[in-house]
């Protein structure tokens, strides 16, 4: 069975280091992934259970891994060697329970909710988020019966969706896919979930001026489920999202998805200046123009140190910044947020939404409302090309220069031989 490993090794994480300073995802071929037979990892305990995967995405995050740039943040929270692949559909190997309470029939369909939580790792009692429906904010990611992982695809006893021989997940990982899903819909399904709960967690009031910087597979999910969540009442809606998109078919997909304009990068200011009636000063030596009033929300789906300085440039006073994308170790001027009171929010995973708009008095699981986005607006269009495992060199070489190479989201087709 084949599957791509990633080991700790520092020569080979520097090598990759090296080579990806010419460009994402080049490093591939000289980094520490490395492709071998292995069979699928033994169930940790109960209430686990075999999937087969059918396409597994490369995310920024596995990118990041794989460019040697990842933050050393994460070095407690993974365990050596995992199989990378946490965005996953796939197919049971057996009848199992879901993460909804139903038990779903072997061989269906389930996205994989890659949060390893107090349930997955049998620790009871559950920490206080995980006990809330909060998972992404799990305290307990380093302990219980599996090793140390964040997610899967990032801990060395569940597997991950980058193999054929497959992986484990326990129940309350697991979520039905609708015959009405493609499998390109539903890959997509966990970054949707990303994206919703970014939105819902954002103080977003009727009437205000969003603006979205960054227009890869996040950025455009942000739109996305902006759209199709203030359109169905589940969240107020804006009088305008702008998208600052650096390619053209960025561009055209944004407006496609529910932006009210999309631009290039550089010409976002002017135009949250332009929605947010606002005055704008400074812009010397390439430095971002400040506005004097400016965007109400901005989602950073890049998490340079550029893009949040030009979030922190083109945000109100007393606005929020919501990091959607993955920043690492950055240098930034936080003066303007000190001077500005800007709220800087981090916006991570999933859980449970809670909201008087949500219709749901204990909350509802951001998979299922992910489900909704994705089936609403057929996510999987996003999906550019899918690669065999074999070729993962070129794979990830296209994802880490997807948006130059006019794609989005590519991701590994672990049925077939050729690409498609």
């Amino acid at each position: 069975m084949s599957t791509l490993l990633f080991e700790r090794s520092l020569p080979r994480f520097a090598a990759a280091r090296v080579v990806s300073s010419f460009g994402s995802g080049r490093g591939a071929g000289v980094g520490p992934l490395r492709l071998i037979e292995r069979d699928a990892p033994a169930l940790p305990a109960a209430n686990w259970v075999h999937v087969d995967p059918i396409l597994s995405g490369i995310c920024g995050s596995d990118l990041a891994t794989l460019d040697g740039r990842s933050s050393r943040y994460f070095e407690d929270i993974v365990s050596f060697p995992f199989v990378p692949g946490h965005e996953v559909v796939g197919t049971l190997t057996e009848d199992a329970l879901g993460a909804e309470g139903a038990v779903l029939a072997s061989g269906s369909r389930v996205v994989l909710q890659p949060v390893l939580g107090c349930a997955a790792r049998g620790i009871e009692p559950m920490c206080p988020a995980c006990k809330a429906g909060d998972v992404g904010n799990c305290g307990y990611i380093a302990f219980g019966h599996i090793r140390p992982g964040l997610q899967t695809g990032f801990c060395a006893d569940t597997g991950g969706g980058w193999s054929t021989s497959g992986l484990v997940a326990h129940s309350s990982q697991l979520y039905a896919v609708p015959d009405t899903l493609s499998d390109a819909d539903a890959v997509t399904v966990e970054p949707v979930a990303c994206a919703v709960h970014a939105v819902l967690g954002a103080p977003i009031a009727e009437g205000d001026v969003v603006a979205v910087i960054g227009a890869g597979t996040l950025g455009l999910l942000v739109t996305a489920a902006l759209s199709h969540l203030a359109g169905a009442g589940r969240c107020a809606g804006p009088t305008a999202v702008l998208v600052g998109a650096r390619y053209a078919h960025q561009q055209r997909l944004a407006r496609e998805l529910g932006a009210t304009e999309a631009l290039p990068s550089d010409q976002l200011g002017r135009a949250v200046r332009r929605h947010s009636r606002s005055l704008s000063y400074g812009a010397a030596s390439g430095v971002a123009a400040t506005l004097s009033g400016g965007a109400d929300v901005v989602f950073d789906c890049v998490g340079s140190p550029e893009s949040i300085a030009q979030s922190l440039a083109m945000v109100r006073p007393r606005g929020t910044v919501a990091l959607v994308g993955m920043p690492g170790k950055v240098t930034v001027d936080l003066a303007p947020l000190w001077h500005r009171e800007v709220r800087l929010a981090g916006a991570y995973a999933y859980g449970t939404e809670r909201s008087a708009a949500l219709g749901a008095d204990d909350g509802i699981s951001t998979f299922a409302l992910a489900l909704d986005v994705a089936s609403a607006l057929q996510t999987g269009q996003l999906v550019s090309a899918t690669y065999p495992l074999a070729r993962f060199e070129d794979a990830v070489a296209h994802a880490g220069a997807a948006g130059r190479r006019g794609a989005v989201k590519i991701a590994f087709d672990i049925r077939k031989g050729p690409i498609r």
